[in-house]
Formats: structure tokens, C-alpha cells, sequence
């Protein structure tokens, strides 16, 4: 659930940033097109945002996330890729053969967590995590 307007002017003023309608619609834009590069988001904006650049959009990114409104991701060898903090907390499925990005329950990454911290002591954070395979459809299985 994104935030409102108001709600996000209050979020970036109380963090003593400039509230601008950029960032703004940026953030909208992470929130509607879900997984998002910045060059996607930068030509979801591009037909209302004339002069919007795609350094602006990396710019306007690197501060959401650091007011805790948007999380990156690395998908591979694709460009990060970002999300709202707001969306479910989930591990990246990431197809090998279409590119397609499915968000799978962090549920099912517990017992890899586990293991690791238990022989290697490290708290994995599994909402940045990418797991490489393939999907259903290209694989053809029916859920193996």
C-alpha cells in the first residue's frame, strides 16, 4: 500500500529532505509498476515529466530508499531493480529463460537461513535475495 501524498510529504520532511513532485511521482511509479528498473520508470514518467532524467530517477531511488519507502534488488546480471518497502516481504524468482521475476513468500527460503546461520553464523536478509532457475512455463513442469 503506497503512501498518500500528504503522507509522503510528512515521511520526507520529517527526514529533513525537500518534499519535490519528482520524487513524488517517482515513487508512484515504483508502487504501480511493482519490480522496476529506472529505465523503466523513467519511461513510465517521461510522456508527464518532460526533462526527467535518468540520473534524476537514480537520484530520486537512492533517497527513497534511504527514507525506507523503496528497496533494490539485483536480478542477475539485470540492472537493480526496485520495489516499495510496502509490498509483501518475498525472495525474487528469477527465470534464466523468459527473464520473468515471480515474488515467492520468504517462507520458502527459512530452512536455507537457517542452515546458513547456523554453519556460517550470517543473518541472511531474504527480501534481497535472487534465485536463479527456471519457470514454470519454461520449464514445462507443473510445479517441480
Amino acid at each position: 500500500m503506497s503512501l498518500t501524498r500528504e503522507e509522503f510529504a510528512a515521511v520526507v520532511r520529517q527526514r529533513g529532505m525537500r518534499f519535490t513532485e519528482q520524487r513524488h511521482r517517482i515513487y508512484e511509479s515504483v508502487n504501480a509498476l511493482g519490480h522496476a528498473t529506472p529505465e523503466a520508470i523513467l519511461a513510465a514518467l517521461e510522456a508527464n515529466a518532460p526533462g526527467l532524467t535518468l540520473s534524476t530517477v537514480y537520484r530520486a531511488l537512492e533517497a527513497l530508499e534511504d527514507l525506507g519507502l523503496v528497496t533494490h534488488t539485483h536480478l542477475g546480471h539485470a540492472p537493480l531493480t526496485y520495489h516499495a518497502v510496502s509490498e509483501h516481504k518475498h525472495v525474487h524468482l528469477v527465470c534464466e529463460a523468459c527473464g520473468g521475476v515471480v515474488s515467492a513468500d520468504v517462507d520458502v527460503a527459512t530452512a536455507l537461513m537457517a542452515e546458513v546461520l547456523t554453519r556460517h553464523g550470517f543473518t541472511v536478509d531474504p527480501t534481497h535475495m535472487a534465485v536463479a532457475g527456471r519457470c514454470r512455463a519454461c520449464t514445462g513442469s507443473a510445479g517441480r
